[in-house]
């Protein structure tokens, strides 16, 4: 569930690349508000506060934006973040009001173990949901503990927090459980394929060995024969 934290805001006055890397170089963040048909709030955030207020929150972090004395509820929609420092550079919000029912997406989080011998593949990572503002789920929990293999765990058999709506399609795969094939049997089918596709593979270093001390051994045991007794 998204925790509201309170963060102080300033007003940005000054735009371009040059103002922005002065903002950053601040440790703050640039940020624009967006929603109810209002023209967009650029605001200046303080790098870390945010930072661990994201963080904490998740994918989806409500935040409590303190503007020019005023209390406005964003939600966070999109993080620009740079690759090499792993730092936010800036912030997209969606302005939202107290009980509004919003739209997100959730991530999937597995617990628990399937049966041994299997290969779990979570075929949908993120749950489209509507649910309300202050009420949005950090993730939704699928548990895979001791599923066998053939198991399948479709968007309707998830169990979804109280308030929140399914968006995604019901018969939507989410986890698939099958059994783990032997590295034989892979090798068995690779071949199989290879030959229906008419691929002639190409010898391996050992099997040509192989092969080359089967010749040898065949040509030493011929030469045994054909030499005359005495």
């Amino acid at each position: 569930m998204a925790d509201t934290e309170k963060i102080a805001t300033e007003a940005r006055t000054e735009f371009g690349k040059g103002a922005a890397r002065r903002i950053r170089r601040a440790d703050k963040i640039p940020a624009v508000i967006y929603g109810h048909g209002n023209d967009p709030i650029h605001i200046v955030l303080p790098g870390h506060a945010t930072m661990m207020a994201i963080k904490h929150g998740g994918a989806n972090a409500l935040l409590d934006l303190d503007i020019d004395g005023s209390s406005q509820l964003a939600l966070t929609k999109d993080l620009q973040i740079d690759p090499i420092r792993r730092v936010i550079e800036h912030i997209d919000f969606v302005a939202v009001r107290r009980g509004e029912k919003v739209t997100v997406q959730v991530p999937v989080q597995l617990v628990g173990d399937a049966a041994p011998e299997t290969v779990v593949v979570t075929d949908t990572t993120e749950i489209e949901l509507e649910a309300e503002a202050q009420n949005i789920p950090e993730h939704i929990e699928v548990s895979i503990e001791g599923l066998q293999p053939g198991t399948q765990i479709l968007a309707s058999d998830l169990t979804l927090p109280q308030g929140s709506t399914l968006l995604l399609d019901p018969e939507t795969l989410i986890v698939n459980v099958t059994q783990q094939i032997s590295v034989e049997a892979l090798e068995a089918e690779l071949e199989e394929a290879e030959a229906e596709a008419g691929i002639e593979r190409e010898e391996t270093d050992e099997e040509a060995a192989e092969s080359e001390a089967s010749t040898d051994s065949g040509a030493a045991e011929g030469d045994s024969e054909d030499k005359p007794e005495e």
